[in-house]
């Protein structure tokens, strides 16, 4: 049975998510602040947090910091702002996804059971079928991506980009978030020249695997996601 901590000081917002997550069958415990959670953590076991980002003593972001430092557990964000810089800022911390509020219980359940399913059946970089299908490798170190044990020869932007996408495949990423992650000012480069990054490696990612489907998705209206 999942266990799931929850990290949230406004008591009918936890009640409803503690009650949706028991009903779908979840083991729940329950923190009011930021410092708790962490403390709770260091000594109890679950398999996944999810963290209001306003907490009364310190920021959830401090405390994915701060849980970051001796634990991969995954982390769900809580957070009633929209802004893009902090949704990328989470993500950058090392959450693994986010809800902004409103939202629905039933919506946080089911990012909770995505997360949990990535991670227990992870899409590799390292991936085959009977085929012998398409799988990329990051070299973080050596900052460098093989495909099919060839490395690719990219740019910095192309790498960055592709890099983003491998770090959570199936995740959809908006044109504005991958701006923020791969250009040091974003404000420089306009929406259609990620269109035209993302051309260039399906191009070089074909050159080296032409009888594989592409693994860069279009999600129309909304951003790219890798699939493999």
């Amino acid at each position: 049975m999942p266990s799931v901590l929850l990290v949230e000081d406004e008591s009918a917002i936890a009640d409803t998510i503690l009650y949706a997550l028991r009903t779908e069958g979840f083991e729940t415990h329950h923190e009011l602040t930021g410092l708790d959670g962490i403390e709770w953590l260091r000594s109890h076991s679950c398999d996944l947090v999810v963290l209001d980002i306003g907490l009364p003593d310190i920021l959830g972001f401090d405390v994915c910091r701060q849980v970051r430092e001796f634990s991969k557990i995954p982390i769900l964000f809580l957070t009633a702002r929209d802004s893009e810089i902090d949704q990328v800022l989470g993500l950058e911390l090392g959450a693994d996804d986010y809800v902004t509020k409103p939202f629905s219980p039933r919506a946080v359940v089911a990012r909770i059971r995505a997360i949990l399913r990535r991670v227990a059946n992870p899409i590799s970089v390292e991936e085959e079928s009977d085929e012998g299908s398409l799988f990329l490798l990051h070299d973080e170190e050596g900052m460098t991506i093989t495909c099919l044990g060839q490395a690719l020869n990219l740019t910095a932007h192309e790498y960055k980009i592709l890099a983003l996408l491998l770090g959570q495949p199936g995740r959809t990423f908006t044109r504005d978030q991958i701006l923020m992650q791969a250009w040091e000012d974003p404000g420089s480069a306009m929406e259609r020249t990620i269109d035209a990054h993302i051309k260039t490696l399906r191009a070089k990612i074909r050159e080296v695997a032409p009888e594989h489907d592409d693994p860069i998705q279009t999600r129309r209206g909304l951003g790219y996601c890798l699939t493999l």
